[in-house]
């Protein structure tokens, strides 16, 4: 059988081109990060509901001294705990746990179990008893980012927020809900970051509560501050457009807005 030389040389090529592709991406792996910067993350939403002070404290303890530090050793930051603006003894404790992947957030699991530091720090809060629980109940949520924006933001550290704002809208159908998605990439988020509401994320919730919605969390340096960017929101000719075009008409049915502070575990 004889070989074609010429067919050798084109092969030899494709080889050393392939060659020179993977080394670039050994040496120089910009290429895969902005791969991966093009995906969206995704957010657990977890809600702990309590009936007293000291549960509040029970569970801020636990993300602060245990489970922070075990879901940072895995690379899942930063992780933000808060509480409702105005003390109470029921006030909730919320918590938003930011996933670079769906592998990673399904990972959790076994790899706490697997985390001898966590089970130790986290042991009396996880085995509470029935006559003194840690908390009432929790719900969870899973969501997934927008695509206008991807990736968590985080104000910059000279402008250090003291309020933050979490916002459902609930649709009346899931079409209507994509359509509310993209009234938000249309202008909203844009509009919202020139305002300073500084949107810290988006996300379409895939499985949890009050499906179909939607939830985000705006921040300001304080009440009267944040106010003011949401009255500069309201009164922007690209808000005015946006609310006067009918294809975005009735996406929204209800909207659950709840003000909160950060605690001391929280790394937002």
């Amino acid at each position: 059988m004889r070989l074609n030389p010429h067919n050798n040389t084109r092969m030899s090529s494709r080889i050393l081109i392939l060659l020179a592709t993977v080394a670039a991406m050994i040496g120089n792996p910009s290429g895969a990060v902005a791969a991966d910067a093009e995906k969206p993350q995704y957010y657990e939403v977890r809600i702990y509901a309590t009936q007293s002070e000291a549960q509040q404290q029970r569970v801020n303890d636990y993300w602060q001294n245990a489970a922070i530090p075990a879901y940072n050793r895995m690379g899942i930051q930063p992780v933000g705990v808060f509480t409702e603006l105005q003390d109470s003894a029921t006030n909730k404790i919320y918590v938003l746990i930011p996933c670079d992947s769906l592998e990673d957030f399904a990972a959790i699991p076994a790899k706490l179990a697997a985390d001898a530091d966590y089970q130790k720090d986290a042991a009396e809060f996880l085995n509470a008893p029935k006559s003194n629980p840690a908390y009432v109940r929790f719900e969870s949520s899973l969501l997934v980012a927008f695509d206008g924006m991807k990736r968590m933001s985080l104000p910059a550290a000279d402008k250090k927020p003291n309020v933050f704002e979490l916002r459902t809208y609930l649709s009346s159908s899931e079409g209507k809900g994509l359509n509310k998605i993209k009234m938000f990439e249309s202008g909203e988020i844009p509009l919202m970051k020139e305002v300073g509401l500084a949107p810290i994320f988006y996300g379409r919730t895939i499985a949890g509560l009050n499906m179909p919605c939607l939830v985000y969390m705006t921040c300001g340096e304080n009440l009267d501050a944040h106010k003011q960017h949401w009255q500069a929101f309201s009164a922007s000719p690209v808000w005015k457009q946006l609310t006067g075009d009918p294809q975005y008409k009735d996406n929204v049915s209800r909207v659950i807005s709840i003000m909160l502070k950060r605690t001391a575990a929280s790394q937002i």
